[in-house]
């Protein structure tokens, strides 16, 4: 292959790249998003090179994906987020129509969320290590917030004159508010006064947000401590307090207010791992005691 056009190909797919991420930043692409799609589209740059940028197409995006499921067996999720972020770069980076692939777009598979009971809630905040981690436990679930808008967190979004949390720019780049508990305010006002944070709620050791990585690793030491052996992450407290309010008799579009669910059916799926819910339904079979059917 001739070496110049090499080179041109090259240019051309670091520009892509670039512009990629330049635009997903620019529309406020959470972090982690803007890692995935910058990831995936690389990766299908390195399938097509060396052809150039203005000839790949509907047949170079077919073949790479049946490549991915055939060779990979790529996930759901993963194939998804593959096709979503060429449509980004063809459709925002480019400026091209709506694009529409004739792929077979799997349908996410709906797990339901692991939960934990109340008690077992309080047994991890009880074991947490020193009161920032117990306050950065406390706060996600006590907020039923994302990890990364726990992180986001300053210190002038806790409101506690009318006793609430301002979540800024939260997924889909919407502000909502959250309950802020008095017992979570006593603790945050001790934090305070220990830790006397600048700017974010939380921060390392060296300013600015406290790190995802050191928070999974603080609720993996409480878990550990509390003798839960569930997979906990932080996003199972945010499960947790969505659960908890439903079973306290908290109306369910209230609980998609505070959680920031765009669609009701979201929130729904708390109805299905609720275990008040559960108890509280009996099986036809119930009905039958007393029939004879159970003599023997």
């Amino acid at each position: 292959m001739n070496h110049a056009i090499s080179v041109s190909c090259q240019q051309q797919y670091r520009w892509a790249l670039e512009q990629l991420r330049i635009k997903l930043a620019a529309r406020r692409y959470s972090k982690s998003t803007q890692q995935v799609y910058y990831h995936c589209f690389r990766s299908f740059l390195a399938h097509v090179y060396p052809l150039p940028l203005h000839q790949v197409g509907r047949e170079q995006v077919y073949d790479y994906h049946r490549k991915l499921i055939e060779k990979q067996n790529i996930s759901r999720s993963t194939q998804n987020q593959s096709i979503n972020a060429i449509k980004f770069y063809l459709e925002h980076v480019l400026g091209q129509d709506r694009q529409s692939f004739n792929l077979e777009r799997p349908k996410k598979v709906q797990k339901l969320p692991e939960v934990l009971s109340v008690e077992e809630v309080a047994r991890i905040l009880k074991a947490s290590g020193n009161l920032k981690h117990k306050a950065i436990l406390t706060t996600l679930y006590s907020a039923g917030l994302r990890i990364g808008e726990l992180l986001s967190l300053k210190t002038a979004d806790i409101d506690s004159d009318h006793m609430r949390i301002w979540v800024r720019e939260g997924k889909g780049c919407k502000d909502r508010l959250t309950t802020l508990s008095p017992h979570l305010l006593k603790l945050l006002r001790a934090y305070f006064r220990k830790y006397r944070p600048y700017e974010y709620l939380f921060e390392g050791q060296n300013g600015g947000p406290y790190s995802s990585t050191s928070i999974r690793k603080i609720l993996a030491k409480a878990c550990h401590r509390a003798g839960i052996h569930k997979k906990v992450r932080p996003h199972t407290l945010r499960h947790s307090f969505a659960t908890h309010l439903l079973e306290q008799g908290t109306n369910l579009r209230y609980i998609q207010s505070l959680l920031g669910h765009t669609s009701a059916k979201t929130t729904e799926i708390y109805t299905h791992v609720s275990s008040k819910n559960l108890e509280e339904i009996k099986s036809p079979l119930d009905g039958m005691v007393g029939s004879g059917i159970f003599e023997r």
